[in-house]
């Protein structure tokens, strides 16, 4: 039976996973065994942090809002409700992006919404 080297496969993995800790401080950029357990945890927190910033973003989204609807006198529970009411099915990430650049016509979405 013909004996198999694995040197080419081995540096080949190797290289992949030093590839993707660099930057990373220390032994964790450069010692294998370290660089692994760092990009698998790495990893985890990517993929986990995919979610939060989607919260983030619309807590961020909620914030905006609800400062531009309190200078136009209405809360944003209150403008909200009076958008679904009045079937206006705008997002919070537009609405916010309007109020943020165009307040001449996140104005005439509240007084809309008022009527």
């Amino acid at each position: 039976m013909v004996r198999i080297k694995r040197g080419v496969t081995t540096r080949k993995r190797h290289k992949k996973v030093l590839k993707r800790a660099k930057g990373f401080r220390g032994g964790r950029k450069n010692l294998f065994k370290r660089a692994k357990e760092a990009t698998i945890r790495a990893g985890q927190h990517a993929y986990a942090h995919r979610r939060t910033k989607k919260r983030a973003f619309r807590r961020l989204w909620i914030v905006r809002l609800n400062a531009a609807c309190r200078e136009r006198g209405l809360k944003y529970s209150e403008f909200v409700n009076l958008l679904k009411k009045n079937k206006i099915e705008i997002d919070r990430k537009v609405l916010a992006e309007i109020a943020l650049k165009e307040p001449e016509t996140f104005d005439k979405i509240v007084e809309e919404v008022k009527k």
